[in-house]
């Protein structure tokens, strides 16, 4: 039975806040093979405060420790009760196969979150040219949903591609939108064709011939593009030998970059303004932990928290996700982060633990 007690008017309930929250599962829904939505409400009735292509990272309880891992927010903002994730599971998944095998409706996880500036709102625009593949679908999908409820008119390519017509995810929403939204143009795209439905509409793979097909003005719109990374790579370059402005492309990955070198003890970071990282050992004080640690040069906050045997949680580790922010009270850090974290909030004295390294003593609130 319903709990109308639960209901409360906007204005009078919290945000959520960027960092933890408990959720509680109130929906599991099929959308295509092996894909699933599961739909979260607040665990203690706030609402929901994000940009619609943000992401969450949802610790899992699993029976060999807590698993952390990152999931874009299909949902949108525009209904701030309730936030869903759209997750594919691969052969190789476990923490997706443990969703899909222990997520049920009344089943509480935390989350960290939300983060990541992949927005239309970060950049707006008069056209926009949605691009995915498989579960790249979700952050577009977020966007577009957000869309129906605050702009409908906007004039929005969708172009989704799959491997066969049953795997596209939203397939019967995303026709359902564009019978409702006079500026949303649809095209799909799949690889080979399925016995189990018929298939008139493009086939092969994205290229230079069918993109303009599929939206022929994209060079006058902002382009937002999600999927496996062979795939953005190869939408990437097509744009790039096609003129495009580059300045004007986005997209998401949760794909570590290119790895870096750690500095090596008393190395200096480039730049003008340059400090030498702290040689040898340098203290490091968790506070809410109540733990005196030595960092040793060269090792990250989050390293040094490890081996202290306190726990900040993480995610990706390369500065993206923001999972491991933490507040710092006093001292200075090398920190060299790829968006996991907004100026703002540096300025507030907040760092990235997994990529942050001590220039100084440190007291952190962890």
């Amino acid at each position: 039975m319903t709990d109308l007690g639960l209901y409360r008017h906007l204005d009078e309930m919290a945000p959520w806040n960027d960092r933890l929250q408990v959720l509680e599962v109130i929906g599991v829904s099929d959308e295509a093979p092996q894909v699933k939505t599961f739909t979260f409400r607040s665990d203690n009735q706030t609402w929901f405060r994000y940009k619609p292509g943000q992401f969450v990272t949802l610790e899992l309880p699993t029976a060999d420790g807590p698993l952390m891992r990152t999931y874009t927010l299909s949902s949108s903002p525009s209904r701030p009760f309730s936030i869903a994730v759209t997750v594919k599971a691969q052969a190789d998944s476990v923490g997706t196969r443990w969703m899909f095998d222990n997520l049920k409706p009344g089943v509480h996880v935390k989350a960290y979150g939300p983060a990541g500036d992949f927005s239309l709102h970060s950049h707006p625009a008069a056209k926009y040219l949605f691009i995915s593949a498989g579960s790249g679908v979700t952050p577009m999908m977020s966007m577009l949903r957000w869309l129906n409820d605050c702009a409908p008119w906007t004039d929005v390519g969708f172009v989704n591609c799959a491997r066969r017509p049953e795997e596209i995810i939203f397939r019967k929403e995303l026709e359902l939108l564009g019978s409702r939204m006079p500026g949303l143009s649809l095209g799909f795209m799949i690889e080979e064709r399925s016995s189990r439905e018929g298939w008139f509409g493009h086939m092969g793979r994205i290229d230079a011939i069918r993109l303009p097909l599929l939206a022929p003005d994209f060079r006058e719109r902002e382009i937002f593009c999600c999927g496996p990374d062979p795939f953005m790579r190869a939408v990437r370059q097509m744009l790039e030998a096609a003129g495009f402005d580059m300045s004007r492309y986005h997209q998401e990955s949760f794909a570590a970059p290119a790895v870096e070198e750690v500095p090596a003890p008393f190395a200096m970071p480039a730049g003008d303004d340059a400090k030498p990282l702290a040689e040898a050992v340098t203290p490091v004080r968790f506070s809410l932990s109540d733990v005196d640690a030595e960092c040793v040069a060269g090792q990250t906050v989050l390293q040094t928290a490890r081996a202290s045997g306190v726990r900040i949680p993480a995610a990706c580790e390369f500065g993206l996700c923001g999972t491991c922010k933490v507040k710092k009270v006093s001292g200075e850090v090398s920190m060299s982060h790829n968006g996991g974290i907004l100026d703002h909030e540096i300025d507030d004295g907040y760092i990235l633990a997994c990529c942050s390294r001590p220039l100084s003593a440190l007291d952190i609130e962890a």
